[in-house]
């Protein structure tokens, strides 16, 4: 087994306290710029469009993931405490709400813009996102937080901050396998040279990724009071309008995409 003791905290310098969780995080949007930077190069666009694009992205994740962990997990204390849901720092953050939002950033991001379709930005963005996965799940992984079920497993880890119970290293699951969907939309972008019909990286990702999501919650522990003695837990439900959303993408007739007003 693994004995998991890791303190979430980098160092501190007075007040200022620097987490493993916040360097990740911010980390991620780091990369995903340089990844996104490669391909609007590539593609000829406009840099300062990427720019207003970095800022629609940070905004729609931040405020989707948070709103999310609210009204999906604990909406009853939330809603008779609005002022809490703004206190992020507190920690609190769905990945549903974040893919949500960054959705609804798109879309505002698109609608300002003559020259680019929804399905053009989304099928690019996944890319990075797939690969922000990977450093969120490894932040919660420091965090010693979204613990798996008891195992007997030798790849176990005890959370020694939590209990004395060899675990599943959900989050460490999930990592790996956003990690190895980045490196496959990634791939296929490239070798394809951004040639291939629209909507496509978008649907697979969603497919891909919240298949995963679906399966590993079964290894979960319950994330909330209410999901107890449910058969599928609020992750899987909410997982499931994606799949959906992922299978009519790739099922869709190649048509003309037509701008999103």
């Amino acid at each position: 087994m693994i004995h998991w003791n890791v303190s979430p905290d980098i160092f501190s310098i007075g007040p200022i306290t620097i987490r493993w969780y916040g360097l990740l995080f911010a980390l991620s949007f780091v990369i995903g710029y340089q990844i996104m930077l490669a391909i609007f190069k590539k593609e000829n666009r406009d840099e300062q469009d990427l720019n207003d694009l970095v800022w629609y992205m940070i905004l729609g994740t931040v405020l989707g993931a948070r709103l999310g962990h609210c009204l999906f997990y604990n909406p009853v204390y939330y809603l008779s405490h609005p002022i809490e849901i703004l206190e992020i720092w507190k920690g609190g953050l769905a990945s549903h709400g974040a893919a949500i939002g960054i959705l609804t950033a798109l879309y505002l991001y698109v609608h300002k813009r003559k020259d680019t379709t929804f399905l053009w930005v989304i099928d690019r963005v996944v890319i990075t996102v797939a690969l922000s996965g990977f450093f969120i799940r490894m932040g919660n992984l420091f965090n010693s937080e979204i613990i798996g079920k008891p195992t007997h497993a030798s790849w176990g880890f005890i959370f020694e901050s939590v209990d004395n119970v060899p675990r599943h290293p959900a989050q460490l699951y999930e990592s790996i396998a956003y990690l190895l969907i980045f490196f496959l939309l990634y791939r296929i972008y490239f070798k394809t040279n951004g040639k291939f019909k629209p909507g496509y990286l978008f649907g697979l990702f969603l497919i891909l990724v919240f298949s995963f999501r679906f399966l590993v919650e079964f290894l979960k522990e319950d994330q909330t009071y209410f999901e107890h003695g449910m058969i599928l837990n609020m992750g899987q439900l909410l997982s499931i309008p994606f799949i959906l959303l992922g299978v009519y993408m790739l099922i869709r007739k190649n048509k003309k995409v037509m701008k999103i007003q």
